[in-house]
């Protein structure tokens, strides 16, 4: 009579659950952002990776470029023709893979036509990645730092992946020591203006991280990560002035500027024309803006301020009838006892405003 099946221990029964769970549980992306070439993005990428080794994680390597330095005690896996062997690495199945290079673009031939669609699949099978990419490989950013380097660049990842991440770190070399080590010939300036845009970008990825977060938790946002001004305008507000102040606070704490107007019906020729003008002013100021709708015009600024993570919100003063006098309650005070978590700024009438 056959010997009946051994049970497997607890250990064994636990990495089989810890398997599975990895088969079917979607990867966590983590990108090391590099503002210039030289600031040793990849040796980070790969020092995280050799740390992780150091704590039990199965850690493999699936790209690297010519220049960079493996640590020896990382397992490679060979690509082809400067192209990931996706099913080597599937079938392998490690915890954690390390890919140089993100935005890269496939041999001819290749499942996938760029890197990141390579990633991208490596973390719907449950491999997490670390991967790294240096700013002018952002494509939505190409066209600000080509003016900035005075060089083109053709392969790309998409800003929409890269705000995908859970986890992004910038290497935040001093520019003086980039500019020993890139072979861009940039000056310091121009070094500074890209550390710049890659300090925001971050924080934008950050602030889509914490909205994830709190969306997935049932958390009711009202903040965000950096500032974001809101002006909200009327056709007897003083609109140059408030816009001038959101713009400029916006430029000063990397932040992002939101105009808005609640829609009134019956607007004469002189407020239609000042409103209109209010509007050409905001877009020139690079803000966004829309044009609100509802009866209740305190609701319909605050619903949009929760909406879009507004830390400041300006609003004028007029004495004059408008949409303000709707209201029994001043709409102001409404706006500071309603607006939690909000800045509320009241600028007075034009005729009394001086500028600063």
């Amino acid at each position: 009579m056959p010997d009946p099946p051994r049970r497997p221990s607890p250990e064994k029964l636990l990495q089989q659950v810890e398997a599975e769970e990895r088969a079917h549980k979607r990867g966590k992306l983590k990108i090391f952002l590099g503002y210039a070439s030289g600031v040793g993005k990849s040796y980070r990428m790969f020092d995280e990776g050799r740390r992780r080794k150091l704590r039990g994680q199965d850690v493999v390597v699936a790209a690297t470029q010519a220049e960079s330095e493996v640590p020896a005690e990382l397992e490679i896996i060979a690509a082809r023709s400067n192209t990931i062997d996706l099913a080597a690495v599937l079938a392998r199945h490690p915890q954690v893979c390390l890919i140089d290079g993100l935005a890269y673009r496939n041999a001819p031939g290749s499942k996938h036509t760029h890197r990141w669609q390579d990633v991208e699949e490596l973390l719907a099978a449950g491999i997490n990645v670390v991967t790294s990419i240096n700013l002018q490989y952002v494509k939505e950013r190409q066209p600000q730092v080509e003016a900035i380097r005075g060089k083109r660049t053709k392969e790309a990842a998409p800003e929409a992946f890269i705000r995908s991440a859970d986890e992004i770190e910038i290497v935040d070399a001093p520019a003086e020591y980039c500019l020993t080590r890139s072979a861009d010939g940039m000056d310091e300036a121009k070094l500074s203006a890209l550390r710049e845009i890659a300090l925001l970008l971050a924080a934008e990825v950050v602030d889509g991280q914490l909205e994830r977060y709190l969306e997935n938790h049932g958390i009711a946002q009202h903040y965000g990560t950096h500032e974001r001004i809101l002006v909200c305008v009327t056709p007897r507000s003083n609109a140059a002035v408030m816009i001038h102040r959101g713009q400029r606070q916006a430029l000063r704490f990397h932040g992002e500027l939101f105009v808005v107007h609640v829609q009134q019906d019956h607007l004469d020729a002189t407020d239609q024309r000042t409103l209109d003008e209010n509007l050409r002013l905001a877009r020139e100021a690079s803000a966004r803006v829309d044009v609100l709708h509802g009866e209740d015009a305190v609701s319909a600024i605050l619903d949009y301020a929760r909406a879009h993570g507004i830390t400041q919100l300006f609003v004028g003063h007029s004495t004059e009838s408008g949409w303000l006098g709707r209201f029994r309650l001043s709409p102001v005070e409404r706006l500071v006892l309603e607006a939690e978590s909000m800045d509320v700024r009241v600028f007075p009438p034009q005729e009394v405003l001086h500028e600063a």
